[in-house]
């Protein structure tokens, strides 16, 4: 009377299907629960017994592997270190570019002037501050560099295709630019900028019809730092929001 109970019990739940005690039961009909898997087309999403391809993230059988896993990336993702030319939030160098010299600026408001014949101190953008670390490598005319811009404000402002730049001259004293870098770009206070040039250079400046960047070969940094400075300049302070002077 038990199995009798339980087999109504069931037709009852919809498993199976009511028949008489003394024919016998085809339990192949029955409808399991779903998620339970025994009778199942496909097993549930994440089980992995039947699926054509693994979940997310368990690269078994991806053509990829998930981003952020770095086996199969051309570049390693942002922050890694593994292909920037300085470790992240520091001015050393990545010992897998190959520089002749390095540089560590900073530049700083009260470093800027105006004028080539008496040029006078402008005082800058206050509140501003810049790090520029620089890597050089003379063999194949290129310059890596990671500028950090702190406090800058304004829009970005200058005759050259950009208002970043490495210009010759003195310390005091102005002179033309001869590389121009992507601008820093961030959110809120600090901005930042990060890659590498390699020549031929140009500015987007001309001076006699001539770009100043035509003909630069880096080794002349390298060759004369202290002759070099770098900045950037503003909207509100054109000649430039802060300054500094390659190291000597």
């Amino acid at each position: 009377m038990k199995t009798a109970t339980t087999l109504y019990a069931l037709a009852a739940l919809g498993y199976v299907s009511a028949t008489p005690l003394g024919k016998r039961q085809d339990f192949s009909t029955i409808n399991y629960p779903a998620g339970t898997g025994e009778n199942l087309h496909e097993y549930p999403p994440g089980t992995g017994e039947n699926l054509h391809e693994y979940p997310p993230g368990t690269g078994e059988n991806l053509h990829e592997y998930p981003p952020g896993t770095g086996e199969n990336l051309y570049e390693y993702p942002p922050g890694t270190g593994e292909n920037v030319p300085f470790y992240p939030g520091t001015s050393t160098p990545n010992p897998v570019f190959k520089f002749t010299s390095t540089y560590h600026i900073l530049a700083t408001p009260d470093q800027v002037v105006n004028g080539t014949t008496n040029p006078v101190f402008t005082g800058g953008l206050p509140g501003t501050e810049a790090t520029y670390d620089f890597g050089i490598n003379v063999d194949l005319d290129l310059i890596c560099y990671s500028i950090k811009l702190s406090g800058f404000r304004g829009e970005y402002q200058s005759p050259a295709k950009t208002a970043t730049h490495v210009h010759e001259g003195v310390k005091g004293r102005n002179g033309p630019p001869r590389l121009a870098f992507p601008n820093p770009v961030g959110d809120g206070h600090e901005r930042f900028s990060v890659g590498c040039l390699q020549g031929p250079f140009t500015t987007g400046l001309l001076s006699n019809g001539i770009d100043t960047g035509t003909g630069f070969k880096i080794s002349q940094i390298q060759d004369n730092p202290s002759g070099f400075f770098a900045d950037v300049h503003s909207s509100l302070a054109v000649p430039g929001a802060v300054r500094g002077q390659f190291p000597g």
